[in-house]
């Protein structure tokens, strides 16, 4: 069973890398080797942990999910024009939600196994990183969210799917789409953590009844997992706070800068056998 304090460290981890583009699950991966347990905290462990930064978002985007939520309904029952632009983004939302949701359930088996390859990490590091970096300088500035339409939610949805590969980042890849399709920073930021609510909440809360239907839990404890989600979302809560500002006058270069080189640092451990794979 591995300690609280590496328990402790991987919610840090997770505070710090779900929002910003560079990562989390390749971060859980890669920290949890090198402090030496030899173990791979899970997909399962990664899923759970996620409930912590996203009850974050929840927080901190609260009034504006209120808005979503409400005027949905309102738009459902014809109380208001069905058109309105928040209750749109409630169906932008749902409709985003649908490939990930898709694509996790059909690759599974790989998700928990092949795709956990550190070599694969170094990869799509590298790859997405730079792919981020062309689209972030290349994008147009003309779209805010109220602009959005049917064929944009499911393109930025099939990106956050991407994500399902440790190292791709689900910020990352839907930040970077939402830029090739012409929206602000912010408001790529901003949709990039409301589509994650459905797809995170699924998958930790599904992840946490196949643990206690199995009576199992992969690496931790529950009472180390707990700790490890709290901490992860005072964390997650702090990096909001950070990227919001940032990205308002801020490009993703140090970003871009600090995947590329994290790994190509990793190819090296790998191919020098410092680090195995799997």
């Amino acid at each position: 069973m591995s300690s609280w304090f590496e328990a402790i460290i991987l919610g840090i981890v997770q505070g710090l890398t779900e929002f910003l583009p560079v990562s989390s699950s390749a971060h859980l991966r890669i920290v949890s080797t090198l402090m030496g347990t030899g173990k791979d905290p899970g997909a399962a462990f990664t899923a759970i942990l996620q409930l912590g930064t996203e009850t974050a978002v929840l927080i901190y985007f609260l009034p504006d999910i209120g808005h979503i939520i409400s005027s949905w309904v309102r738009a459902l029952f014809g109380r208001i024009p069905r058109r309105d632009p928040n209750a749109m983004l409630g169906w932008y939302i749902i409709v985003g939600s649908i490939p990930i949701v898709v694509l996790g359930l059909l690759f599974q088996n790989q998700i928990e196994t092949v795709f956990r390859s550190l070599w694969i990490v170094s990869a799509t590091l590298i790859v997405f990183g730079i792919l981020l970096g062309v689209l972030d300088i290349a994008g147009r500035k003309i779209y805010r969210l109220r602009d959005m339409r049917w064929g944009q939610a499911a393109i930025l949805g099939v990106a956050q799917a991407l994500a399902l590969v440790p190292g791709v980042s689900r910020s990352g890849a839907t930040i970077a789409a939402g830029r090739a399709l012409g929206f602000e920073r912010p408001a790529a930021a901003r949709y990039s953590f409301l589509l994650a609510l459905p797809a995170v909440f699924g998958s930790g809360f599904y992840e946490l009844y196949k643990s206690l239907k199995d009576h199992t839990h992969e690496v931790f404890s529950w009472p180390q997992t707990g700790v490890a989600t709290v901490v992860a979302g005072l964390v997650g809560f702090a990096i909001i706070a950070f990227l919001m500002r940032y990205i308002s006058k801020g490009s993703f270069l140090p970003f871009v800068i600090y995947r590329v080189l994290l790994g190509g640092v990793l190819l090296v451990l790998l191919a020098t056998g410092v680090l195995k794979a799997q």
